[in-house]
């Protein structure tokens, strides 16, 4: 997508602090941290929702997750990290691009 800061930041066009990166997904720093560590995880492939799923997004998706799971301590998550998918306007989503927020390193309230 040509407009999309998400297909922009994996194309190298828009810098980011990447922490991590393979053909499939890229891990960068949150420019606007709402915990002490605040990554996130982004598909290659653009697609904004989980209504967009089919078998290789999901699979995908599936990876995704246990890749993530494998790099915990790497990435600083050792002492527990939540997994936030935001789906839509009213649930904050403002990049229409699939995207993992990774949140941890402290102590994390049960909602905003």
């Amino acid at each position: 997508m040509n407009d999309c800061i998400f297909c922009k930041i994996i194309a190298g066009e828009i810098p980011s602090a990447k922490v991590y990166e393979d053909d499939e997904i890229v891990i960068f720093k949150d420019i606007s941290p709402v915990a002490k560590i605040h990554l996130l995880c982004v598909p290659k492939e653009h697609f904004a929702y989980l209504s967009e799923m089919n078998a290789a997004r999901a699979d995908l998706l599936g990876r995704t997750l246990e890749k993530i799971g494998k790099m915990k301590d790497r990435l600083g998550l050792s002492e527990g990290y939540r997994l936030v998918i935001n789906q839509g306007e009213n649930a904050g989503q403002t990049v229409h691009h699939l995207h993992i927020h990774i949140l941890g390193g402290e102590p994390l309230p049960w909602g905003k």
